[in-house]
């Protein structure tokens, strides 16, 4: 399943340190956890929408409610809590891993259906929400060069492009899965 969380920060202060603690800490430590299988966080390149997004590969709704999850990722932003705004969380239904965003490329979602991204040349993915906020229902999710998002010019107002802030991290358990 794809676990979405977005949100916005308040502090502009502090704001690359977060952002340190969330992509050099936060990161590895959920990836750790016993049914993440990729994470990877973008900032949004278009307006209307939370500046940044983490996507996840995790197994279920389980996983989010474990003791592990608590232990290692889920819930450590006391000292930054008061400067997130615009935070939501969401389970999509199973598209596989969901797809690694290098350098070279852009994220793109969209909430009012495939259409747009149709018609920018792109193949979506669908994903329906089955857990937590459950807002937006459903999304279609696609990945396109930079160069091509450069060509696009202005996009939809429901079409928000995410560019990466890292690397998809893979737990060890799925990469020898996949080799197996």
């Amino acid at each position: 399943m794809i676990y979405t969380v977005e949100c916005s920060f308040a502090d502009s202060n502090c704001e690359a340190e977060w952002n340190d603690f969330y992509s050099l800490e936060k990161l590895p430590a959920l990836i750790s956890v016993s049914g993440f299988h990729t994470s990877q966080r973008f900032r949004s390149i278009t307006d209307g929408c939370p500046v940044y997004l983490a996507v996840h590969t995790i197994d279920g709704l389980d996983v989010l409610t474990g003791e592990e999850y608590r232990q290692k990722g889920g819930g450590n932003f006391a000292r930054w809590q008061q400067h997130i705004t615009n935070w939501h969380r969401n389970l999509y239904s199973d598209i596989g891993l969901a797809p690694a965003v290098n350098a070279d490329e852009r994220l793109v979602l969209c909430a009012s259906g495939p259409d747009p991204l149709i018609g920018m040349g792109l193949e979506p993915l669908a994903m329906h929400a089955v857990a937590l906020e459950k807002s937006p229902e459903r999304r279609w999710l696609a990945v396109m060069s930079r160069s091509h998002a450069q060509r696009v010019g202005s996009v939809a107002e429901d079409v928000h492009l995410y560019s990466p802030m890292t690397a998809q991290l893979t737990s060890s358990r799925t990469l020898s899965t996949q080799q197996k």
